[in-house]
């Protein structure tokens, strides 16, 4: 049964491929959803798909790509929705 989740990450995020790279970590795991960059510096992202797959994501998130310096990852769940893929928003 798929689930959908929320997260907002902080720390050294933006501009440094963390959307992109967030993105295809997803695809890899066949989440759907999408991420964006918010005004405070950090990044907002919505995933959905197995509690596997999103465990491997949240996990990955607290990583990110080779320039990013995560500070904190918050997650909870949110209401359940269905999307076409992942896609990164503006």
């Amino acid at each position: 049964m798929a689930e959908t989740r929320g997260y907002r990450v902080t720390g050294k995020v933006q501009g440094v491929s963390y959307r992109a790279s967030t993105r295809r970590r997803a695809e890899e795991l066949e989440l759907s959803g999408w991420v964006r960059n918010c005004p405070d510096g950090s990044v907002e992202l919505q995933a959905t798909g197995s509690a596997q797959a999103l465990q491997q994501l949240e996990d990955w998130l607290w990583q990110g790509p080779k320039h990013a310096r995560v500070k904190a990852v918050t997650s909870g769940p949110v209401s359940f929705e269905a999307f076409p893929g992942f896609e990164v928003r503006d």
